[in-house]
């Protein structure tokens, strides 16, 4: 149901604008490697890369430089990292970007993802390609990318930098996301929020708000 004292929606990316499928990326670095993708999920799990590559404290050089070690892959070139890197990354529903147009008729909308630069120039492309707009900020206000800012969601700090950078009331602020810690971690400021779960999309859970 609308709740009619939002003014502002803050959405995530990953699942929620962009369908993304996270285990792709582990099975096309283990086809590059020849190893078992459990092999290459422990490794990665194992490891703080992809929490520093997010929150800018590793840049592109750095991260791929991991991967070639993690892999015993030191001939690896640039882009057969980042196209494994970039496989998680799937399509772009138009009409998810038509909604969004709608909601900007009525509210300012903003985006909040924990996401690398590598994984971002790629969704301007997938958005460019499925819609013809050149970037995330043709949509909205202000995007808000976890490697800018140095922190990642679910830290309360990325939610309280959002509110006072954009000048936004926790209570007039509406926030989806597929990943219920940051879902929780937002409610706890007094954000109001949506976990999107499949199989819905921001299609029926913001029907009532695109009127």
């Amino acid at each position: 149901m609308k709740n009619t004292r939002i003014k502002n929606i803050i959405f995530d990316l990953g699942d929620v604008i962009l369908n993304i499928d996270v285990p792709v990326a582990s099975r096309s670095f283990a086809e590059l490697s020849g190893r078992e993708q459990s092999e290459i999920l422990a490794i990665f799990n194992e490891n703080e890369i992809f929490r520093q590559f997010e929150t800018g404290s590793l840049d592109e050089a750095g991260f791929r430089n991991f991967i070639r070690e993690i892999l015993d892959f030191p001939d690896l070139s640039d882009e057969a990292i980042d196209t494994a890197w970039n496989s998680l990354l799937l399509d772009l529903p138009p009409e998810r970007v038509d909604l969004l147009k709608k909601l900007a008729a009525d509210y300012r909308l903003f985006l909040l993802s924990n996401t690398s630069s590598i994984h971002i120039t790629q969704v301007n492309k997938i958005l460019k390609a499925s819609t013809g707009i050149e970037k995330l900020e043709d949509l909205f206000e202000t995007v808000f990318l976890s490697y800018e800012m140095g922190v990642m969601k679910p830290n309360p700090l990325i939610y309280q930098k959002v509110l006072d950078q954009a000048g936004i009331k926790a209570e007039e602020t509406l926030f989806l996301d597929d990943n219920y810690d940051n879902i929780q971690a937002a409610a706890k400021l007094g954000i109001e929020t949506i976990h999107v779960q499949k199989p819905d999309t921001i299609l029926e859970y913001l029907k009532d708000y695109a009127v």
